[in-house]
């Protein structure tokens, strides 16, 4: 029997979702943010997992400000069921075996599919993992947010999220848009003030300039999810614009596509697997997210992050270098140039009106 099992899924959790009420209010708390330093200290390698989610082997760093530690490798939801669903349910329970804890989802992935294979596949596991998923709001507002917050929930199986995000905000006008009365904005703080969620962020990976114009409105963000690789340093770079921001602040940096979405630059032979995760471990980051579509890719980057040592300035600094003329126009970040589906409002609702009424 595992640490905890015979106290129930939501036990410990618990402690976190009563603490979150006594803390924080609604829209507009962002006093949380005075007085935040330790910069990348707060990224640091630590030694104590809490009770529960031990990490078998797996460097643990600090989540921001929030007190938690996450495995430095995290499983994404986005490429868990490219092979099927029963695929998907494996991964899902070797991960967990292996000590690979951080869960990330989102409400659209395979048509609200990955949520409902994950939920099942973590019956019985719900504590010992840290799960987050993402709302799907696209410039719609905290009604849409809601809604998806419950549809999520219910598929994953719990009563609870450990995070819960904002989904790809990628338009110029979406931080206007989120921070407007009755914006997506106010859909995670009354989630958090409800202790239906533990912590919140955002997530997006097309343009610095929207991610810093979101975090000018000093909203109490636990978490940033963004676009973190070696080509990533010479093109609408977010390493450089965005993830200084971050750390300045105390959110926590959870890094995405460190093989460019679709992993051209290792199938051509650019760089390998393990240069690239090390490159992006080897940032102050919380957590990388990465896209698992088999057991023998989820073997591979436990391996990678098991034996992962920092690289140094100067090894980062040659990496870049070599990979740089594959790397200034984005050739393999095509999601920083082509012009984002969601911004069509008509799009957004086409896609999404029959998913909200399941």
């Amino acid at each position: 029997m595992r640490p905890n099992e015979d106290r129930g899924d939501n036990t410990a959790p618990m402690i976190g979702r009563r603490e979150v009420c006594k803390t924080i209010g609604l829209l507009g708390s962002a006093v949380m943010l005075g007085g935040i330093s330790g910069l990348t200290r707060a990224m640091a390698d630590t030694e104590k997992p809490p009770s529960g989610l031990e990490g078998q082997g797996l460097p643990r760093r600090e989540l921001g400000r929030t007190g938690v530690t996450v495995p430095i490798l995290g499983l994404g939801g986005a490429h868990l069921l490219k092979t099927s669903d029963e695929e998907g349910t494996r991964i899902v329970h070797e991960a967990i075996n292996a000590g690979l804890t951080f869960f990330d989802n989102a409400w659209d992935y395979a048509n609200n599919r990955s949520e409902a294979v994950m939920g099942k596949a973590l019956k019985g596991h719900r504590h010992e993992v840290f799960l987050m998923t993402k709302m799907c709001t696209h410039g719609r507002g905290k009604k849409i947010g809601m809604l998806h917050l419950e549809q999520s929930l219910r598929r994953l199986g719990t009563d609870y999220l450990d995070l819960w995000q904002i989904h790809e905000v990628s338009c110029d006008d979406d931080p206007e848009r989120l921070f407007q009365v009755e914006g997506a904005i106010e859909a995670l703080a009354q989630a958090k003030q409800q202790g239906k969620v533990r912590f919140i962020g955002f997530t997006g990976h097309t343009n610095p300039s929207v991610h810093l114009n979101v975090l000018k409105y000093n909203f109490p963000f636990d978490t940033c999810q963004l676009p973190l690789n070696v080509f990533d340093a010479s093109y609408k770079s977010f390493e450089r614009q965005v993830l200084p921001e971050l750390l300045a602040r105390g959110i926590a940096p959870i890094a995405m596509k460190s093989l460019c979405g679709k992993g051209k630059p290792i199938t051509q032979g650019i760089l390998t697997v393990e240069e690239a995760m090390r490159y992006v471990w080897s940032l102050p980051v919380a957590t990388l997210v990465s896209g698992i579509d088999s057991r023998e890719v989820l073997r591979q980057n436990l391996a990678i992050a098991r034996r992962f040592v920092p690289m140094t300035q100067e090894e980062m600094a040659q990496l870049r270098r070599r990979v740089s003329s594959h790397a200034t126009e984005g050739q393999f970040e095509l999601y920083k140039k082509n012009p984002p589906w969601s911004c069509d409002q008509e799009e957004v609702e086409r896609r999404f009106s029959g998913l909200e009424k399941a």
